[in-house]
């Protein structure tokens, strides 16, 4: 039993979990209608879409703890730009490498970083590891594919970079060889890299600015350079660079059919008008008053935020709190392609209440503390509705963190709901309630369940 569940994907479990969950319930079993009101100060649980614990996690004991203040530094700018995330295939060791990460361009594959001298970084030096981090080269010269995000690890100063390296080479060697991107031609070449990085790439370490304060400079930092955390919020080209000048303006990341919002639109993510503890709540625990992590963004909380000192944490609230705001033209635009019609409302209204009521309420108030209400919810009317298909028809949990260890989930509908149901489920949710937004069509839930449905 235990060699046919380690073969099954996430979708496969996702799907028998759903059948399992509509598998009817002993007659002296009573149904949930309501959770006790949540104690004062405590954070209400937004549903959240963090891979299932499959063999993504693999239980393979941590490296020792650091014994050194360096060490200890290393450790922690390991965490702050979860290597291990990308650098650990499923099931794999920690660091050792082979995961597969796909681009519209082909598949890369990571490196690995432990110490192992033939096919690690044990015969690397600090100098030889800056020079991967700063200017995108590997040892022998070679330019290095942008999926690894040298783009913003440049910014790292050259001491943080000593420091990682030097943690690295305290991981157990591990004995694996580095598998060859699978990329289309001429995308691989070295001759391909040297004019995308002639266009798009220019080595920099992070520049303070004089103008701002230590903890607003500490939070750019983090934010732009070992967070890169532009490497999803900021939309990118038709060659796969990031668009400088809509840079944390929100954009799809790639393969992955999910939307990272913008964090300068108060219409999407921007978090201006939130509270710092609210900011620091979500990149800390995964879930705060004011949202949730979802998809990719709970895996970076699980991996990596979560661990950021409360100083880091507070640093980076500040950073994007002073992100410029865009203006309101969105959400008149989808004012403006009017209501759905009464036979779609109908439909989905009818779809709401065999489906999401239980959870969700008769008004979509949800309940505090489990299940997110869904009236006046931002992250439901966005105007890119992909992140909405994924969670109805493949469900998910919040990040499991040490402040929110027992997340509250969502099941999945792909085995109830086909294209028109869920667009009609999803229209009804976006204009009730107060909610005002565009309605879903077929195709966008069609192009939204990406490689799921291929």
């Amino acid at each position: 039993m235990a060699k046919i569940a380690g073969q099954l994907t996430t979708q496969d479990v996702a799907a028998v979990a759903h059948w399992l969950a509509a598998k009817p319930l002993p007659a002296n079993t009573k149904p949930l209608t309501a959770l006790p009101p949540a104690s004062p100060g405590a954070q209400r649980i937004d549903c959240g879409s963090a891979p299932l614990p499959d063999k993504a996690t693999p239980a393979v004991a941590a490296p020792a703890r650091p014994t050194t203040p360096l060490l200890a530094q290393g450790a922690y700018l390991a965490r702050a730009g979860n290597c291990m995330g990308c650098h650990t295939a499923r099931g794999g060791t920690p660091f050792a490498g082979g995961r597969g990460i796909e681009t519209p361009f082909g598949t890369v594959f990571s490196s690995n970083l432990t110490s192992d001298t033939a096919t690690g970084i044990g015969s690397w030096s600090a100098a030889d590891f800056w020079q991967a981090m700063h200017d995108g080269r590997s040892k022998d010269g070679r330019l290095l594919n942008p999926a690894f995000p040298y783009t913003s690890f440049t910014q790292v100063t050259r001491a943080d970079s000593d420091a990682l390296f030097a943690y690295l080479q305290t991981l157990p060697p591990a004995s694996q060889a580095n598998t060859p991107h699978a990329l289309r031609w001429p995308f691989g070449t070295q001759s391909a890299l040297a004019v995308w990085r002639a266009l798009y790439f220019t080595p920099g370490v992070y520049q303070a600015d004089a103008a701002r304060p230590a903890e607003w400079n500490r939070g750019a930092y983090l934010v732009r350079g070992l967070g890169h955390c532009g490497s999803c919020h900021t939309p990118r080209n038709a060659l796969g660079a990031s668009n400088s000048g809509f840079d944390l303006a929100g954009g799809m990341i790639p393969m992955q059919n999910w939307y990272a919002p913008s964090l300068m639109s108060s219409l999407e993510a921007g978090v201006a008008d939130w509270s710092p503890q609210d900011i620091a709540a979500l990149l800390k625990t995964g879930v705060s008053p004011r949202g949730s992590a979802a998809g990719p963004m709970a895996e970076v909380v699980r991996n990596s935020t979560q661990y950021l000192s409360s100083e880091d944490l507070g640093a980076m609230t500040g950073f994007l709190k002073s992100l410029p705001a865009t203006s309101e033209a969105p959400r008149a635009e989808q004012a403006a392609q009017g209501a759905p019609s009464a036979a779609v409302s109908g439909i989905g209204a009818k779809l709401y209440e065999t489906h999401c009521a239980q959870c969700h309420g008769d008004r979509g108030e949800g309940v505090r503390g489990a299940y997110p209400p869904l009236a006046q919810n931002r992250g439901v009317t966005l105007s890119d509705t992909s992140n909405l298909v994924q969670m109805v028809l493949y469900g998910g949990f919040a990040p499991a963190t040490e402040g929110n260890p027992r997340p509250f989930g969502m099941p999945p509908f792909v085995l109830q709901l086909n294209d028109k149901s869920t667009a009609a489920v999803l229209t009804y949710i976006r204009n009730a309630w107060g909610n005002r937004a565009s309605q879903v069509t077929e195709l966008e839930v069609n192009r939204a369940r990406g490689p799921h449905a291929r």
